[in-house]
């Protein structure tokens, strides 16, 4: 029986001298899917490659004194490097330099100009260089690009255009009909909202001041703007346009793509409109996944706070920050790293948890047994909830890898190890070893302990492969009893399985020593002196007032005091609860600035995230950033005491994000 395809993609990445752990984050999470798709008998087609045109590309060259070849051809050799390192199992790696690709990108080209959907004219407006992108004046923020926030130029050229403005209304009603198709929900607010409802322009398709790129074929003054260019490799990678590859009827449309959420518009708008165009079928799902912030903010190579995986891989192993990436942040969130959060995750989830877990076990079984279980077996009612607990384990897996909720999926495989854990200290093995009539239940008790960890090591294959393949080596399972499917089903191994003592799989980190090494630079996020006086502050300032608090004003200040205050419109674009609190919410929001702004506020008690994302509230924008919770919080929310209550300050939706309240 054939398998079932299923196509899945990266951003293809504009080639920058130095990837960060952000990118990483896109591809680890790209590659676990694949991988998990793999196990499930899928056959997958995994694509990530390289954006390699554009006017940057031909500055950056030109500085170093090499062609635009030469230099991408330099930094994409390091950029397959590190997928090689992280253990990124990409099955097509496409370059947008590639001569086929170039043939397709002609070739659609001329088939929308054809088709009356592309028209020659002349581009004014403002155009932001390092981010590629053109804008219209009400998207600026504050004059500035809405992406990356620099400065945006003014441009005026001849220039072929894309009919983007017939396609709002089909847009719009794929978003009605296909709730599905762009996720998390967030974003979708965010699309409509701000882009297609306010009326979609046509779009500018084509450049002629400067040369790095694929030329019109019919009019070669001018090069193809770089999106068109770019979005069209998930086609041309498949063989649409060329000769190169015969796949496309076989894999498109796309399951999903993942992005980060910087680029949904280009992906959510653009994308499928051309798709449209072109008479093609729409890809199933284009999913926006978060940023990895540091000190707060976005990780930028212009802002020197840049993370380097190749760094934190040689130092801790490429499953350990494989395994961070994906169980530290919700996929469709942002999430604020830290070396500190790093090396906890490590020590707790892999060193002591399932390190420990394996170690022990093995040891136990060559200590007793001398490697090999005897066949004998006594089973006991204290066994039924764990061999329930992993039987039950593989449906809701996939359940939540198939919302891509991947720190769901390996936090519901971290609890059977947990229990196995906990199995171990209920059924003391020490203590059964010293009475012979015990052997067939301490035979009993080691076997199930061995088997849950081979569930677990299945369903944690995806993230950690290497990791997961020594485990299975240690535990005597080889890969007919490893499959996808037999996770499912407690009790594969053999009665007299053989174990076998291997490395320490996740050797624990002295903290202080690690941050002391690691030198507090780019890589270690700077951390909030630790006293208490800052902490209970800050508590005050983001929670609500209890009943207890006094009413009234406590002194009068003057207008120059006021005038200190930033309060600032702001919109809520995710928010979800504060692990292990009852009372805190964390809020991303649009503040106008170009950048994410994260809030802390203590009024779970009387929201829910889900009634909050969309509204437009007001914050202190300028008060010191506190940590609640282990959370970082840039702001608060303004919020009235209403009896015990409280009620957050909303502002109407024609407000713009940013504006200054006074």
């Amino acid at each position: 029986m054939s398998q079932k395809p299923y196509y899945i993609t990266t951003p293809i990445y504009y080639p920058s001298d130095k990837l960060h752990i952000g990118h990483s984050y896109c591809t680890v999470a790209t590659d676990v899917m694949a991988r998990y798709k793999r196990l499930q008998g899928y056959d997958v087609m995994f694509l990530t490659g390289t954006d390699e045109h554009g006017q940057k590309i031909e500055q950056k060259a030109a500085a170093a004194g090499v062609t635009p070849k030469e230099y991408v051809d330099k930094v994409v050799a390091g950029i397959q490097d590190l997928w090689k390192l992280m253990n990124i199992s990409e099955h097509r790696f496409i370059r947008t330099t590639d001569d086929y690709h170039e043939e397709s990108v002609k070739k659609i080209f001329k088939k929308l100009y054809d088709k009356g959907e592309i028209y020659k004219g002349t581009y004014k407006g403002k155009y932001c260089t390092p981010c590629e992108s053109f804008w219209t004046e009400t998207q600026l923020v504050d004059g500035k690009c809405p992406d990356c926030g620099r400065e945006v130029i003014d441009a005026e050229e001849e220039a072929y255009f894309f009919r983007l403005s017939k396609y709002g209304d089909r847009l719009l009603k794929l978003y009605e009909e296909n709730p599905g198709f762009l996720e998390p929900k967030s974003r979708v607010n965010e699309m409509v909202n701000n882009f297609i409802k306010p009326g979609l322009e046509d779009l500018c398709v084509s450049r002629t001041s400067f040369t790095w790129g694929v030329p019109v074929d019919f009019d070669p003054k001018h090069i193809v703007y770089v999106w068109v260019d770019a979005l069209s490799n998930y086609i041309t990678a498949l063989g649409y346009g060329n000769e190169k590859y015969h796949d496309f009827e076989k894999y498109w449309p796309a399951d999903v793509h993942f992005v980060g959420k910087e680029i949904v518009r280009f992906h959510s708008i653009i994308w499928p409109a051309m798709l449209m165009a072109l008479d093609l079928p729409l890809p199933k799902k284009v999913y926006g996944h978060g940023w990895l912030l540091l000190d707060g903010g976005k990780m930028s190579k212009s802002k020197g706070n840049v993370v380097d995986p190749a760094i934190l891989c040689q130092r801790y192993s490429v499953d350990a920050v494989r395994y961070f990436l994906l169980r530290e942040f919700p996929f469709g969130s942002d999430g604020n790293f830290s070396n500190e959060a790093l090396i906890t995750r490590i020590n707790t989830d892999l060193a002591n948890d399932l390190g420990n877990l394996v170690s022990r076990t093995v040891s136990m079984a060559i200590k007793y047994f001398g490697e090999k279980l005897p066949v004998e077996r006594e089973a006991d009612p204290m066994d039924d909830e764990l061999i329930a607990m992993a039987n039950a384990l593989k449906a809701k897996v996939e359940e939540q890898m198939d919302a891509f909720q991947f720190q769901n999926a390996i936090a519901e495989t971290m609890k059977l190890v947990s229990r196995t854990n906990k199995y171990i200290d209920e059924t003391a093995p020490w203590v059964l070893c010293k009475d012979p009539s015990k052997t067939a239940r301490l035979a009993t008790v080691l076997y199930n302990m061995l088997e849950s960890i081979r569930i677990a090591s299945i369903f944690l294959t995806p993230v950690m492969p290497d990791a997961c393949a020594k485990i299975q080596k240690q535990i005597g399972a080889d890969a007919a009893l490893c499959s996808w499917e037999s996770g499912a089903s407690f009790g594969q191994l053999p009665l007299d399985v053989k174990v076998e003592k291997g490395e320490t799989l996740f050797p624990r980190i002295d903290m202080a020593k690690e941050l002391e090494a690691l030198g507090g630079g780019a890589q270690t996020q700077e951390k909030a002196p630790k006293t208490e006086k800052p902490a209970k502050e800050a508590k005050k300032q983001q929670e609500p007032a209890s009943k207890e608090t006094p009413e009234g004003v406590a002194s009068l200040i003057t207008i120059d005091d006021f005038a200190k205050v930033s309060f600032r419109v702001a919109q809520v674009i995710e928010c979800t609860r504060v692990e292990k609190s009852d009372k805190l919410l964390k809020l991303q929001l649009d503040d106008g600035s170009g950048e994410p702004r994260q809030v802390v506020s203590g009024i779970a008690a009387w929201y829910t995230p889900e009634e909050l994302v969309g509204k437009k509230v007001i914050i202190v924008a300028n008060l010191k950033p506190a940590k609640l919770r282990g959370v970082m919080s840039q702001g608060m929310l303004l919020a009235a005491d209403v009896g015990e209550a409280a009620k957050v300050v909303f502002v109407s939706d024609d407000v713009p994000n940013g504006a200054k309240v006074r």
